[in-house]
């Protein structure tokens, strides 16, 4: 790219003109004139190649004024570098595997199978964060620790099943879990997204006290609460080992995950259906979104020398003209 670092001076192009009029003005007045019977007597002298170079060396000199006028607003030529600082995030899934995961209320999947879904689209679309994956049911466990590698994760998330661990919901144990995995996290916003479908029957940690762990640590939590409400269908082997479905009830404690998001400052939803979970996780996406600042890095070459060079160059060529073979008489 091409500039001038101090265009102020382009204002002394303004000179040329009045230079050019000025020149005129004198040559005129200090023309004088001898009167001839006729043109005849005196015939126009066929055009020299001299005579043109001579007539040529004032243009010579207004183009080295127009040169050391350039050189003073410093012509420059910049390479530009463009720098994009990213300041990813850090977000920990917490899922939800516990029997109830099994309901076939998100028709035709159960609500794991549905979750899993969701979230594997919600990975697809961050860039430069780091997730990680925590699986609970009575007990939790690490899948997958924060990673950028979201192949691995999305791996690690599709060979999650029910039945991997002991049933039951602890959900003060998941939270309390996904903190100790996070807390270590030198990024500048952490955020912990919690699903489950239950309501807390297991472990040894309240989710209150994990979620004022979570707030110390400045971790954000959003809880997601997953089931239709009233009944859904669940379901089970009769005596003869063929599957049914039976209706139970749906129990989510929505207050005490209302109560943990906002201990630390995150949301509560309700996702009843497929369509609402994928809206819940869109508007995560669109609000926790990576900082991206971009800086530009220029490397300046200054180029007035090489106008100060041409100009004084024309100058001297002009003078050794015209003292020598382009000289004329007074």
């Amino acid at each position: 790219m091409f500039r001038f670092a101090a265009k102020l001076y382009l204002l002394l192009l303004l000179l040329l003109p009045l230079l050019a009029w000025w020149r005129r003005y004198l040559s005129r007045r200090g023309q004088r004139h001898v009167w001839f019977p006729s043109r005849a007597l005196l015939p126009a002298p066929a055009p020299t190649l001299k005579a043109a170079l001579v007539s040529g060396m004032e243009r010579c000199k207004a183009v080295a004024l127009l040169l050391f006028i350039l050189a003073l607003a410093r012509p420059q030529w910049l390479n530009t570098t463009q720098v994009e600082e990213q300041r990813g995030l850090d977000i920990l899934l917490t899922l939800d595997i516990s029997g109830s995961m099994a309901a076939i209320d998100f028709k035709p999947k159960n609500r794991l199978e549905v979750a899993k879904e969701v979230i594997a689209s919600f990975i697809e679309k961050r860039r430069n964060d780091r997730l990680g994956l925590v699986v609970f049911a009575a007990t939790s466990t690490t899948k997958c620790p924060l990673t950028v590698d979201y192949d691995i994760l999305k791996f690690y998330l599709q060979e999650t099943e029910l039945g991997e661990l002991e049933d039951g919901t602890a959900i003060g144990m998941a939270l309390a879990a996904a903190v100790n995995r996070i807390r270590h996290s030198t990024a500048k916003t952490k955020i912990i997204i919690l699903l489950t479908d239950g309501v807390n029957n297991r472990g040894e940690i309240d989710p209150r006290d994990a979620a004022k762990m979570a707030r110390d640590f400045r971790v954000k939590v959003y809880a997601i609460g997953v089931g239709t409400r009233g009944e859904a269908p669940y379901p089970v082997l009769d005596s003869f080992g063929r599957r049914q479905h039976v209706m139970v009830n749906v129990e989510i404690d929505e207050s005490l995950l209302r109560e943990m998001a906002g201990t630390t400052g995150g949301l509560y939803f309700r996702a009843t259906d497929r369509d609402s979970l994928q809206s819940i996780f869109s508007e995560i996406d669109r609000w926790e979104k990576t900082n991206i600042k971009s800086r530009n890095y220029y490397a300046t070459t200054e180029l007035f020398p090489w106008f100060i060079g041409l100009g004084l160059l024309l100058l001297l060529l002009v003078e050794a003209a015209r003292r020598s073979f382009l000289r004329t008489l007074p």
